[in-house]
């Protein structure tokens, strides 16, 4: 199996059921945006090209491309005329005609590296023009329902609002994912109706040209739903937000940290934990924090951006870019500003105290 060619980040739309000055797709969870993880899972296939485009408040998102993402190439749609008119906009800008090319969406942060490569993996195998990733929800409302055959064969797309009643009772659901042959997607897209519901070219509609024509379609059934949940409003946000959360914190406690009460309990991605580190209740870890082994960290602790040495105790504190040497003590009831160096064995919190300039105060003094 060769790289792909490309991957095609769809991060173009208004997202106005945020309700917010910032683009929807910059929004962050788990101390990372929407985008950039994304980003992440399409890095994991390793494609040759990696192409984000970007419409609606595009000035934000390309300077978040240009700072946090600058392997990535940005590409402008400039009217919002579907997913199909997205893809055409970057195939003809960029002038993708061979190999394959993965589409996938900015707002579904929830999708693995792993689901991505074995849907390229089918792709090849199958031999495929195209291959949709799919998934079966008990509540399919929103999403376009998968067509099949008598025999089970895959045979279309249709669009919620273009679906009749008994198709919208199909609990299998398009995930908007795809791989696509690039030769027969820049013919085919170009060739795409609007003569539906909206108006706008659909990539859906390049599915059913491919197949229509005789090329063979695949598809990949997802074990997980979840991970191609779409995120549109702020509790849609919320819902991604705890379930990444509860996937990192599997991934802690496989990994050897003890994590007492996972429900109150919040990591962002960028934090590291050695083995035998124990998380107590009611704390959140968020920016680069790093924890050492032995450590205890909680209950009740915010620590951003600080490092944590083997065997220290923190409880009951609020650290910001702090260093908390090996075996020393914080809390309970302590706040360590930017810049706090605290010496191995010392303490700070109850009746100690830290000077202006971040030194430790002994208690007592």
């Amino acid at each position: 199996m060769s790289r792909p060619a490309a991957v095609i980040v769809l991060a173009a739309g208004e997202g106005t059921r945020m309700k917010s000055g910032t683009p929807k797709v910059l929004h962050k969870i788990c101390g990372e945006t929407m985008l950039g993880l994304v980003l992440a899972t399409a890095r994991q296939v390793d494609p040759e090209r990696l192409i984000v485009v970007v419409g609606h408040r595009r000035r934000q998102v390309t300077e978040f491309l240009a700072s946090h993402a600058p392997d990535a190439t940005a590409v402008v749609q400039h009217r919002q005329g579907g997913t199909g008119h997205a893809v055409r906009t970057a195939i003809e800008a960029v002038g993708l005609d061979h190999g394959t090319i993965v589409v996938t969406y900015a707002d579904a942060p929830l999708l693995r590296g792993e689901t991505l490569a074995a849907l390229v993996k089918e792709h090849w195998a199958q031999g495929a023009a195209a291959t949709a990733l799919t998934a079966r929800l008990d509540n399919p409302t929103g999403y376009g329902r998968i067509i099949r055959d008598d025999s089970g064969a895959f045979m279309e797309i249709i669009e919620e609002a273009d679906a009749t009643p008994e198709q919208r009772t199909i609990q299998e659901i398009n995930s908007g994912v795809y791989a696509f042959e690039a030769h027969l997607l820049g013919d085919v897209i170009k060739r795409v109706p609007t003569d539906n519901a909206k108006g706008e070219e659909y990539l859906t509609d390049v599915v059913a040209i491919l197949r229509a024509e005789s090329h063979p379609v695949a598809s990949v059934l997802l074990e997980d739903p979840d991970e191609v949940s779409g995120v549109n409003d702020r509790a849609q946000l919320a819902r991604a937000r705890r379930i990444l959360n509860t996937r990192l914190l599997g991934d802690w406690m496989r990994a050897g940290v003890t994590i007492v009460d996972p429900r109150t309990t919040w990591i962002d991605t960028g934090v590291t934990l050695a083995a035998d580190v124990e998380i107590g209740p009611d704390t959140q870890l968020e920016g680069s924090t790093t924890i050492a082994a032995g450590a205890r960290v909680g209950p009740a602790c915010l620590l951003r951006d600080t490092t944590v040495g083997p065997g220290a105790t923190v409880t009951h504190a609020v650290c910001r870019s702090a260093e908390i040497g090996a075996g020393a003590t914080v809390g309970p009831f302590a706040y360590l500003p930017p810049g706090t160096k605290l010496d191995p064995g010392a303490h700070a919190g109850g009746q100690a105290a830290v000077a202006a300039d971040g030194t430790a105060i002994s208690e007592g003094a």
